[in-house]
């Protein structure tokens, strides 16, 4: 390995698949595609197949990265050893201290000051890091300010960036002030400053400031920020804390003789990493130890052997889940803590790509608790009808047209829900008291026929007449118009409101022609409690309209759902494949991507619906997280927590949510997520009372 093969975009290879593989690089490889499809070959013994599944490219690509290596002096059957060196030290550094990453920075030939070399490893991880409606505490010093310089993270949106200490008056060019405004030139970000001194003269002065309200407020943006960037100072003589002034109030002998090592964020630590108790505890104005440690990533940026003993420290204390250090920097870490012996793996063995078959035990069919497959629907209303006989009851014998026990009443209008089955809880679970007051049920992933609407019709209707609300599929509205016109025929009036709040499916300017998904949920429930609260049939219909014009829905899916009489997937997802635009009947997705992480797939949904929604700050939403059916609990609200940081970075308030199984495709592996934008008559009929099977409110 050179060396100079860190910009690939300089090579006809880089062009075809660097971009992939970048969006998708653990930091250890630093910006080079080859050294990772290096390591993952010769180190690691991945075939080409595998390294391309790895890296998000093509195989060719891969073949051609291995070759250009080669040629090119990068590889030469082992990789070369100062980046093979930094690579093992980082892995080892992310193993015994159990980081989330660590990027080492080779040892090179002296050309380049070591702090411009953290700089440009710590913008690479930050660009890495750094995503959509982040809040960044930043820290201050040299190294910090470099990595600010040369960061640069476009397209981000609503990043807030926070100076993580008070300021100073002293004269040097990495004050808090200028390194928080660094990171906010970087990411068009909101620049958050803290308005006093970082060390003040006494503690009464202290506690005047931070009860003054401007700097309260200020404090508030700091104690939301998730991400955090600074560095680690070491109490030698030509260290940051002596040179810059920043304490020259006070003797730094008081801490020395206590045994401090370090200082992070102005925070002063021994050996072990627990905080020294000094002389500038009570008169400090900035983020605490006990601050740091609560937020999710905290990225130090530290190097130089003098270093070692306070990057160790701070390790050791948990203030660093993030390290970007250099090779010699890393390796005294690691010797100081006991680890003397990094494997190397000289020697290098040749990966052959074999074919690989399946063993005798692969399935090519899903198991499912069934009978006979073609009973199943009825099986399933049987057990439904029995499970939750206080909500429910078959509507002349038939379970396919069910009525509330306590919904329909003389003098309401009367709300009829329906559609196909496979989507359970959805339809026949919201049907009760302040809900539907009856529900139509068609076979799996079909529409119920015009007769059974009607006699939901009939049984809902209390002499005001009946909204029919459902989604937006020909074959529902075929059924559902047919069965208004015989309604209409047996004087009920019937108005209907179709659900099209999925925004993948068609453009906004085609809304109408959208599908109606999940948020079925917020707009039946408005529906009906604009009907439970006794409105006109035209108050109804028109709160109902506002309800599906104020909801929006983007659903994802990883696997796809699979029927009863087949036990087959309807389609196939690629292994490292998710689709976008799922609808609700087992049909593919509007597009398909590369796996990416919860956190980019919910930024992706949400981008959408922010870009049709335009919120304003202080505005208020509803929120569903509904799984598709197999999705567990525990991913759902994985997204969930991206969601509300979302939002909550624009200054949305989250007035109700819901997740879990709402809506769901059988036993599809994904999730939707729908946002009801809020007024006071959404709010309020949102809350009002309801009883079913599958919601209860108040």
């Amino acid at each position: 390995m050179t060396g100079k093969a860190t910009s690939v975009s300089k090579t006809g290879a880089g062009k075809t698949g660097a971009p992939d593989a970048a969006d998708v690089m653990p930091l250890r490889y630093g910006d080079d595609p080859y050294v990772w499809a290096c390591w993952l070959y010769y180190e690691d013994g991945k075939t080409q197949g595998e390294i391309a599944d790895i890296m998000g490219i093509s195989r060719a690509t891969v073949n051609s990265y291995l070759a250009d290596a080669r040629s090119r002096g990068i590889v030469n059957i082992s990789l070369e050893p100062s980046r093979l060196s930094s690579l093992s030290i980082a892995l080892e550094l992310k193993r015994h201290f159990g980081l989330h990453d660590c990027l080492v920075v080779p040892s090179d030939d002296g050309t380049r000051p070591l702090i411009d070399r953290l700089g440009t490893a710590g913008a690479q991880a930050i660009a890495k890091l750094l995503k959509s409606g982040d809040t960044l505490a930043v820290a201050w010093g040299r190294t910090v300010l470099a990595v600010g310089e040369q960061s640069n993270v476009p397209n981000l949106q609503d990043v807030t960036v926070v100076q993580a200490t008070g300021g100073t008056r002293a004269r040097f060019a990495y004050t808090p002030e200028l390194c928080a405004a660094a990171f906010a030139n970087a990411t068009d970000g909101k620049l958050v400053n803290i308005t006093a001194p970082a060390i003040v003269s006494t503690a009464e002065v202290r506690d005047i400031l931070l009860a003054e309200p401007l700097i309260e407020d200020e404090f508030a943006v700091l104690s939301k920020a998730n991400k955090a960037v600074f560095s680690v100072s070491s109490l030698r003589p030509n260290s940051t804390i002596h040179s810059s002034g920043f304490f020259e109030s006070v003797s730094l002998q008081d801490y020395l003789a206590k045994n401090a090592v370090g200082v992070v964020a102005g925070r002063f630590i021994d050996a072990k990493g627990q905080p020294v108790a000094g002389p500038l505890d009570d008169r400090t104005i900035g983020i605490s130890l006990d601050m740091l440690k609560s937020i999710g990533l905290r990225i130090a940026v530290a190097g130089g052997f003098d270093k070692v003993p306070a990057i160790l420290a701070a390790l050791r204390g948990g203030y660093i889940n993030v390290l970007i250090t250099d090779a010699a920097t890393g390796r005294g870490i690691l010797n100081a803590d006991g680890v003397t012996a990094l494997d190397q793996k000289a020697n290098q063995r040749p990966r052959v790509d074999n074919n690989v078959s399946l063993p005798s035990s692969y399935r090519t069919h899903i198991k499912k608790f069934l009978n006979n497959p073609d009973d199943v629907v009825d099986e399933m209303l049987d057990g439904v009808v029995k499970a939750h006989a206080s909500h429910i009851a078959p509507i002349k014998g038939s379970n396919r047209a069910l009525v509330a026990r306590s919904g329909p009443r003389p003098g309401k209008v009367g709300l009829v829900i329906g559609g196909g089955t496979g989507h359970e809880p959805g339809f026949l679970g919201y049907v009760g008291k302040g809900l539907a007051d009856a529900v139509a049920i068609g076979n799996i992933f079909s529409s119920p026929p015009p007769t059974p609407i009607l006699e939901c019709a009939k049984a809902a209707s209390g002499g005001q007449g009946v909204l029919f609300v459902y989604g937006n599929y020909a074959g529902d509205v075929m059924n559902f118009e047919m069965a208004a016109e015989m309604a209409q025929e047996q004087q009920i009036d019937v108005r209907t409101v179709l659900t099209t709040d999925d925004i993948a499916s068609s453009p906004i300017e085609d809304r109408e022609g959208r599908r109606g998904v999940a948020g079925n949920f917020f707009i039946f429930k408005v529906a009906g409690a604009a009907c439970d609260r006794g409105l006109t049939l035209d108050a109804c219909e028109a709160a109902t309209r506002k309800a599906n014009d104020r909801t929006f829905t983007m659903g994802v899916a990883l696997e796809p759902c699979s029927l009863p009489q087949t036990r087959r997937h309807n389609f196939e997802i690629g292994p490292d494949d998710i689709e976008f635009g799922m609808g609700i009947h087992g049909e593919r997705g509007v597009t398909r991507e590369k796996m990416m992480s919860a956190d980019e797939i919910t930024d992706r949904v949400m981008d959408r619906i922010f870009a049709e929604m335009k919120p304003a700050a202080g505005d208020r939403v509803a929120v569903l997280i509904n799984s598709f059916g197999a999705t567990p609990m525990m991913e759902l609200f994985i997204l969930f927590r991206r969601v509300e940081q979302r939002l909550s970075a624009k200054d949305i308030k989250i007035d109700a949510n819901w997740v879990g199984h709402y809506c769901t495709s059988l036993d599809m592996v994904g999730a939707s997520i729908s946002i009801m934008h809020l007024d006071p008559e959404l709010t309020e009929l949102l809350h009002h009372p309801c009883d079913t099977f599958a919601l209860r409110v108040g």
